[in-house]
């Protein structure tokens, strides 16, 4: 996995987080859903694709639902 890619990507999720009042990620994993285990809602999820989108310019979401951090992740190794 492209570690420089992961770092800027928890960096945009944990300040998605923070924005929360939510604990950080140490880390991230392929399998880590969105919603279920991150936390994310509908904003926090709308929050995350405007931040990747300022930094990648890329829309995560254009092409369909994203649940998890690996699909994230494969949608801006494809762009």
């Amino acid at each position: 996995m492209d570690t420089e890619l992961q770092e800027r990507v928890l960096k945009i999720m944990n300040t998605v987080l923070e924005n929360k009042s939510l604990d950080k990620l140490t880390s991230l994993e392929p399998d880590m859903h969105l919603k279920n285990n991150v936390g994310f809602n509908s904003l926090d999820l709308a929050e995350l694709t405007v931040r990747i989108e300022a930094e990648f310019d890329v829309d995560i979401f254009e092409a369909g639902i994203v649940n998890t951090v690996g699909e994230v992740l494969d949608k801006l190794k494809d762009s």
